[in-house]
């Protein structure tokens, strides 16, 4: 099966679809990349990643009247895409990277529940936790994520002290077919963004140190072929704030960052050598549910290698 072919096919099908260009990682075309050393007699196995960031209640698509966004985004068209994905891929998962809530009279009213309920029914795989997701506090995000179907992920916040503790996992492992995803989350320092009140007990620790440390726990110990972080620090800045270019540049063992706070909308994912000189792919949707994120993976044995094949803003 010509994967790559297969991939462009399934895009170009849709006319909001648009494909950008390949990214190969690995030993084929002489392209850069990173190992996946355990396929040990498994074959060739591919992986959909979808994903979002920076929802802000969006369920309804933008006003006819918005000046730029005009009928885009939204949750119904973003459950219209996914279903179609999986119905022509067998190992999707599906992430999210944080400000789910805040942004409409939806979040006001429902204060969060509705997009929770609507992201369990898309069968979300994971989120990690934005800064507006404590604009009710943390008593109340707690009661919010015990109603979701889905897990959130955050792996630089100490919960101990707060209404989270016991409710926030520091990462998760799912199971592809053979593959092993290793999903992480990291979230931006809540002092200036949040009141203090809504984060009390909730201590912000490193997350270059602890993002790598929870990473090389999932290569090594767990042997994961792939690890993902799910990032809430933004895209990068004009200081020395960590952000995804500095995480990546800065770490050993995180494979792709899925970013969320700065809203950037990138045609193409960024593919930054990290401190031991290996690729690491950083992507972003914007926000709102304008675009959908998409890039699928082809793991081969043979070759010991990974190779992004596609990726495309949906």
């Amino acid at each position: 099966m010509d994967v790559l072919s297969l991939t462009k096919s399934q895009v170009m099908t849709n006319d909001r679809r648009r494909f950008l260009k390949t990214i190969a990682l690995g030993s084929a075309a002489g392209a850069i990349g990173f190992p996946a050393c355990n396929l040990l007699n498994k074959g060739e196995a591919t992986l959909t990643i979808l994903h979002t960031n920076d929802m802000h209640s969006h369920i309804d698509p933008f006003p006819e009247n918005d000046g730029r966004y005009a009928g885009k985004g939204g949750f119904a068209r973003l459950f219209a895409l996914i279903k179609q994905v999986r119905q022509s891929n067998a190992n999707v998962l599906l992430l999210d990277s944080g400000d789910i809530f805040q942004g409409t009279p939806y979040f006001n009213f429902y204060g969060g529940e509705l997009e929770l309920k609507l992201m369990s029914d898309m069968q979300y795989d994971a989120s990690t936790l934005g800064n507006h997701e404590f604009d009710n506090g943390s008593q109340h995000l707690a009661e919010q994520i015990k109603k979701a179907k889905f897990p959130f992920i955050n792996s630089n916040y100490s919960f101990n002290n707060s209404p989270l503790d016991g409710i926030m996992s520091p990462y998760k492992i799912f199971e592809k077919g053979h593959l092993k995803i290793g999903v992480i989350g990291l979230g931006i320092e809540l002092k200036g963004l949040v009141t203090p009140k809504n984060y009390q007990g909730i201590a912000y620790l490193d997350p270059i140190i602890e993002g790598d440390k929870t990473a090389e726990l999932l290569k090594k110990a767990e042997k994961c072929d792939l690890v993902i972080a799910l990032s809430h620090l933004g895209y990068q800045y004009n200081n020395d704030t960590v952000s995804d270019i500095i995480l990546a540049k800065n770490t050993a063992y995180i494979d792709v960052i899925l970013g969320g706070h700065t809203h950037t909308f990138m045609n193409e994912p960024a593919i930054v050598n990290n401190k031991v000189n290996k690729s690491v792919i950083i992507n972003q949707t914007g926000w709102g549910g304008i675009n959908l994120g998409r890039m699928d993976f082809v793991f081969n044995n043979e070759k010991q290698d990974v190779k992004m094949v596609s990726h495309a803003q949906l």
